[in-house]
């Protein structure tokens, strides 16, 4: 049976954190309200199963409640989505008969926060290569040293999922494992000054020989592209998580352009409101098609995602494709939203100004524009090198 995203985020909750959400982008602020309250709500052990004490979500279930939460406070949303990441992987091993991920949700039954550290300044490769070293240790162990980038959650997560390079043996591996964060040997640096989504407060973290403990190891892969099981949960479960983040954020901005069409009025046309203005109408109306035509396919995606369905090599593609829609389609919303709205949508005060700096954000996840496009590209024509 679906999650009810109205009973697991009711609407006196959705209400309080979108009342917040303008405080903390005005004060750079972590949501530490929010944060609590969600914990208290049980959000961050939706991935859980029902038996350990969560909410046994599918990621179908989570893609509608990050909408329905990115809707109301989107840097909320996107800081949330970092631990759900990880939860969410370790649904994929599960559906799967992979136990290497079982105490990524025992944790998270237990209150352990998950951040994502995986993101390197100039590092393209993304999950295919790392300019973190991985130096290993008697019995097993890593000591991680290296720079990460946007990792969310910055002032609560007890637990980071990160990895680095070995290159000690014959041939170099990619080492992926996870560290707490009462383990010496990183630091944040309090560089989180953006121009949106201010309140995930994704901090640069510094790896400077913190010790990964050989049970929390979980793969050692070749560099390069690989179709391990890590490899494949991390990139659908963030690309699909985004996707509804960036879609949450289109279809509040959509609701706040028929809301302004509707109170606006015009002197020219005898104060009638806007609504009734062939042009606004034409605009709105397009947005809401773009938007439509996201919304199918995450939710197909998302279902084959719990289904276990076998796209192959398709999958990749298909991933990039739909976080890279989902993020323009948002872009594009939330730019008729602002034109529809008039100029009170330029002042701070509003909402929808906050919406356009937060959506911009979209442009520099996994897989950027270009990096999507090259996906696509060769699975349509095969690889640009002969």
């Amino acid at each position: 049976m679906n999650l009810d995203p109205e009973t697991v985020l009711p609407d006196e909750l959705v209400e309080r954190i979108r009342s917040r959400a303008p405080g903390y982008d005005e004060r750079n602020e972590f949501f530490r309200e929010d944060f609590d309250e969600l914990v208290e709500a049980g959000y961050l052990k939706v991935f859980v199963p029902r038996e350990a004490g969560g909410l046994g979500a599918s990621l179908a279930d989570v893609v509608r409640l990050q909408r329905r939460l990115a809707a109301a406070a989107p840097a909320t949303a996107l800081g949330i989505n970092m631990h759900l990441v990880w939860t969410g992987v370790a649904r994929v091993f599960r559906d799967r008969g992979d136990a290497a991920l079982d105490f990524v949700l025992g944790d998270a039954a237990a209150g352990e926060v998950f951040s994502f550290g995986i993101s390197e300044a100039g590092n393209d490769s993304v999950l295919f290569d790392s300019v973190t070293s991985a130096d290993p240790e008697p019995g097993g162990g890593y000591r991680l040293t290296g720079t990460k980038v946007f990792t969310s959650l910055a002032p609560v997560w007890t637990r980071m999922g990160t990895f680095g390079k070995d290159t000690s043996g014959p041939e170099p591996a990619l080492v992926y494992g996870f560290i707490r964060r009462d383990t010496p040997g990183w630091r944040h640096l309090d560089d989180w000054d953006t121009l949106g989504m201010r309140a995930s407060q994704s901090c640069t973290t510094i790896l400077d020989g913190v010790r990964v403990a050989p049970d929390r190891i979980v793969r050692r892969l070749p560099v390069g592209p690989n179709p391990d099981l890590l490899v494949f949960g991390i990139f659908a479960v963030f690309e699909t998580l985004l996707a509804a983040v960036y879609t949450g954020i289109a279809e509040r901005a959509l609701a706040l352009g028929v809301e302004a069409a509707h109170r606006r009025t015009s002197l020219k046309n005898g104060g009638r409101p806007y609504a009734k203005d062939p042009d606004v109408r034409w605009q709105l109306a397009d947005a809401a098609m773009e938007l439509d035509g996201v919304l199918p396919q995450l939710e197909r995606v998302a279902d084959d995602v719990d289904a276990c369905v076998d796209r192959g090599p398709a999958w990749f593609p298909a991933l990039s494709g739909l976080k890279h829609r989902a993020t323009e389609t948002a872009r594009s919303v939330v730019d008729t939203a602002m034109r529809v709205g008039g100029g009170g949508g330029y002042f701070r005060s509003h909402e929808l100004q906050r919406l356009y700096r937060d959506v911009l954000a979209g442009l520099y996840h996994p897989s950027d524009p270009e990096s999507a496009h090259a996906t696509v590209a060769n699975a349509l024509l095969g690889p640009l090198e002969d």
